[in-house]
Order: structure tokens, then sequence, then C-alpha cells
């Protein structure tokens, strides 16, 4: 892509807020977005080639949305974690295999997606973030739900096609978790914590394509409980 393009978009963006360049082939972040590091509210790099995300990352200190999915990251930088006011941020189809130690203080953000990614645990950085809406950890090779799960604040935790054999009992402390989807693993019916169905907030819970018939589930203790709140819930969405 020629400079005179890439110029074109920055003009834009500087007008806008918004810099979106996607299916592009770029191999790097580009530099030149640090001109517009107090304008952007919102960075779409998706369908890309880019290896590493830069430093001055951290600079964009307005950013509400940042958007890289399907490159090639293998990680991120602990500037990212200054981005005080980042909501959304998209990391879909790269090759992570863990995020910052500093991760939790991204204190603004609500939507977080790493589907098909390369994590094998499900962050325990996340249980800092409070207002964290929607989890995606699908299509990773998470094998187990370690205990600091209770302490997520999500609404929604995205869990399909991983390896989970083993969920912590304190996934049913979750204050807010209401949508817990845990399709295609690779759980037994026993190593399902049954206080996720008598004890816990949790009013839809996906498990098709475990190693256990779902008419199984219904014969557990604390089923009828979940089924009143599937129910309530359903009444107020229907």
């Amino acid at each position: 892509m020629g400079n005179s393009a890439l110029k074109a978009h920055l003009e834009t963006a500087q007008k806008t807020g918004v810099f979106q360049l996607t299916g592009k082939g770029l191999t790097e972040f580009p530099e030149d977005l640090q001109k517009l590091t107090s304008n952007l509210r919102t960075i779409d790099l998706s369908n890309n080639k880019i290896e590493l995300l830069p430093p001055l990352i951290g600079k964009f200190s307005f950013l509400k949305s940042l958007a890289l999915n399907n490159n090639k990251l293998t990680a991120l930088p602990e500037e990212l974690c200054k981005l005080k006011k980042l909501e959304t941020l998209h990391l879909n189809g790269n090759h992570l295999r863990q995020l910052p130690a500093a991760f939790g203080q991204l204190s603004a953000l609500k939507t977080l997606s790493l589907s098909g990614n390369q994590l094998r645990t499900v962050p325990t950085q996340l249980s800092g973030l409070r207002h964290l809406d929607v989890v995606d950890l699908s299509k990773n090779q998470i094998q187990n739900v370690p205990d600091t799960v209770g302490d997520l604040q999500a609404i929604e935790l995205n869990l399909n096609q991983n390896q989970i054999s083993q969920i912590s009992v304190q996934i049913s402390h979750c204050p807010r978790l209401k949508v817990l989807r845990l399709e295609e693993n690779c759980l037994e019916l026993n190593m399902l914590p049954q206080s996720i169905l008598s004890d816990s907030q949790i009013s839809l819970l996906a498990v098709e394509g475990n190693l256990f018939e779902i008419k199984k589930l219904r014969e557990l203790e604390g089923y009828d409980k979940y089924m009143e709140r599937f129910t309530a819930t359903k009444k107020k969405f229907a």
C-alpha cells in the first residue's frame, strides 16, 4: 500500500477518530499513527500480518476500541495495559499464549475476545477487571478452569472448543456470570460442579459436545433450580 493511501487514511482518522485498515497485508503497526495518539478512539487492523504490537500503543490514551483479529501476534506489550479508557479488545485468531502481567489495569474493559489463540488456562489477570461483560476464550488449548475464576466479573464466559476436563467449583461464585458456554470440551459429567446448577447465578449453561449425554445432566441434583433461572431469564427476553 502506497504512502498516499496511508496518508488519506490518516487524514480521515484525524477527523473521525477511527483508523481502520483491514486486509491490506500489513506486517507492522503503522508508526505514523503516533501522530494521532490524542485523536483516535478506534483502531481496527484486523486481517493483516502484524507480528508485533509496538510499545507506542500505550500512548493512545483515549482509545476505546482496538481490533487486531487474524494477525500473527505471539505476545502483547506491557504498554497495552496503560489504556485506561479501552472498553473493547478483539484479538481473535492470533498466536497468543498469555496476557501481560499488568492486564488487570485495563480498568474500563467490557468486551474481550481471544478466540482462536493458544491460551492454556483462563488468565488470572481477568479477575481484576471490574467492568468486564463478555469474555470469549473459545478455540484455545485451555485444559482446566482455575480457582481464580471465582472473582471474574463477566456476565458471559465462552469456553467452547477447548480441552477442558476440570472446572473449579469457584465458578459458581462468579457474582455476575449468567451465561457459561462449555460446548465441545472434554468434560465428564462428574467433573461439572453441581453448584453451577444448584447455587450460582448462571441461567444459560451450554454443554453440548462433551463426554456425557445431555439428558444425564437433567438427572443431576440442582437441575430444577437451574431450570427456574433459565426459564425466568427466557421470559425476561421474550
